[in-house]
């Protein structure tokens, strides 16, 4: 029961803080790890707990998407699910040993791009890069969210930072919509493969659902520093205490 209390709570502060900027998994991966799943295991779990969350954030932001030009949505669309689809076969031949050595850098580069994203946009403009949008980069993102969502939403948002744009509720909106889009991918492949632990992913997805309709109003009332001073905090903890349990 303990356990279950501990995933239920860390899933609903994962369904609130990715709708607000992203880096939930930070909360349901370990909080997996913790409760003793196997980390490939823990991983595709977690995926399937946040994926309501994810459609319950974008609800939240439903005004901000429906300003969004439709034709290049779809575009972006299709371009994530071809890259969630990758990303979640990569996911069903690594091996327990080969996730976990890769898990830290991966968390630590999530936490990289999203903090230094505003810096890396105006880098790429200044190098003729343009406005980097283009199917390439979100089917790269998407690979990268397939075989392991932890800070999916922080890529997403580095992602459209170095697209130019800046309002970060619509930021938020469509980060969520296509975490959602690219996390059906990934569920229905983890599902299929028999990797999620179900009793664990039916609570935390309950957990998420709640949490992540409850972020929107407080997205929108946080300062964008501050959303962007606790995704950073997280997600360097996070990072810190795997890269301690690989050399430990």
């Amino acid at each position: 029961m303990t356990d279950y209390l501990v995933l239920a709570a860390a899933a609903f502060f994962a369904g609130m803080l990715n709708t607000v900027a992203g880096g939930g998994t930070f909360l349901t991966f370990p909080a997996l790890v913790y409760t003793g799943v196997p980390v490939v295991a823990a991983n595709a779990t977690s995926a399937v707990a946040v994926f309501p969350g994810y459609l319950a954030g974008a609800a939240g932001f439903r005004r901000e998407i429906a300003t969004f030009d439709r034709a290049r949505l779809v575009k972006i669309v299709a371009a994530t699910a071809i890259g969630g689809l990758i990303g979640s076969v990569l996911l069903l031949v690594s091996s327990n040993e080969a996730f976990s050595a890769v898990v830290p850098f991966l968390l630590a580069v999530a936490t990289l791009a999203f903090a230094f994203g505003d810096k890396f946009r105006d880098w790429a403009q200044r190098h003729s890069f343009g406005s980097a949008e283009g199917p390439v980069g979100t089917v790269l993102v998407s690979i990268y969210g397939g075989y392991f969502n932890g800070g999916l939403g922080i890529v997403l948002l580095a992602l459209f930072s170095l697209w130019g744009m800046r309002d970060i509720n619509l930021m938020n909106g469509l980060k969520n919509g296509l975490s959602f889009v690219l996390s059906a991918i990934s569920v229905a492949t983890f599902a299929l493969a028999g990797l999620v632990a179900w009793p664990q992913a039916l609570v935390m997805m309950v957990a998420a659902t709640a949490g992540g309709y409850a972020g929107a109003p407080l997205a929108r009332a946080l300062p964008r520093s501050v959303v962007r001073a606790v995704v950073i905090v997280v997600g360097a903890a996070m990072s810190a205490i795997f890269f301690w349990r690989l050399f430990a």
